[in-house]
């Protein structure tokens, strides 16, 4: 489907119901495609995660923390 930015402006909702439907809209500016409104796919994020407990990014080299949990809560217990 396709959809003006004005019809954006305007018919919001209903683009969203048509979204949630399974169908892609292109929003064109000007008559030039644009953007794309597509359905959100919902992701099982325990599964990506792993353990609930592991440290990731910056903190994942580190050797002197077990668990995330228990770190967070000395943190905490410090500031009390």
């Amino acid at each position: 489907m396709k959809a003006t930015a004005k019809d954006l402006r305007i018919h919001s909702k209903g683009l969203l119901d048509v979204v949630s439907k399974g169908e892609d809209v292109a929003i064109t500016f000007r008559g030039k495609p644009c953007a794309r409104l597509v359905p959100y796919k919902q992701t099982d994020k325990s599964a990506d995660r792993g353990n609930k407990n592991d440290l990731f990014g910056i903190w994942a080299d580190r050797t002197d923390i077990e668990s995330v949990e228990e770190y967070m809560q000395s943190l905490r217990a410090a500031r009390k």
